[in-house]
């Protein structure tokens, strides 16, 4: 029989992405540096697993994953084919299969991210707006930490090297509908899975960043 000191399954997945991201973090940077950004994939995939099992008993998660996808694969295909929302750039292979020139888990990303990142807002701020642009920022704080090291690691890169400021207002405009359906769709999502996550890819790209030099050497 299961007691209240049992361990619950919100913690299991905390405790398991953990693991596979100070992992990661280790591996890349003093380990066996291609198997680990090779692994990328799967860690992506664990982690949306994860965060849909948590989430379970927010049926609406799943029509916000779905749609957070299709935007987010809709909107980067126009970016790597056209130029336009992001600005010019291609992805690598280290994300795997791609549709359009755009790797399926960008869409899986986007669907993590902005179901993370909304979550985190909702906890945090009163009004509707406030959670709104504290999620898209959040988002965007994310991505500026990434785009430095995004090259390195074989995820995408950008002609001329460098992030234009029209990738950050690609980001805002394509992740404001997402935010705002989700606030209006009125999901909660209970327990700190979320939180984890999000605080976990900042902390892993982090850094790695700040590592930069031996990130360099090691692959």
């Amino acid at each position: 029989m299961i007691n209240k000191n049992s361990i619950q399954l919100n913690d299991i997945a905390i405790g398991i992405v953990w693991l596979f991201h100070v992992s990661g973090i280790v591996g890349i940077l003093y380990g066996d540096s291609q198997w680990f950004v090779g692994a990328t994939p799967l860690n992506l995939v664990l982690s949306f697993v994860l965060l849909i099992v948590t989430s379970r008993k927010e049926p609406k998660v799943y029509w916000m994953a779905g749609i957070a996808f299709l935007v987010g694969m809709v909107a980067e295909a126009l970016g790597v084919n056209y130029g336009i929302i992001f600005g010019q750039y291609e992805y690598g292979d280290a994300l795997g299969w791609k549709v359009a020139g755009v790797p399926w888990l960008i869409g899986v990303n986007w669907a993590i991210l902005t179901i993370c990142c909304a979550a985190i807002a909702a906890n945090i701020a009163g009004h509707i707006l406030s959670k709104i642009f504290l999620g898209i920022g959040l988002m965007l704080l994310l991505d500026a930490v990434i785009e430095p090291i995004a090259p390195l690691l074989d995820f995408w890169e950008f002609t001329g090297g460098t992030a234009p400021a029209q990738n950050y207002i690609g980001w805002f405009l394509t992740a404001l509908p997402l935010h705002v359906f989700y606030h209006l769709f009125k999901i909660e999502i209970k327990g700190t899975f979320t939180h984890h996550l999000f605080l976990l890819q900042i902390v892993f790209f982090t850094i790695l960043l700040l590592q930069i030099n031996t990130l360099q050497n090691a692959l």
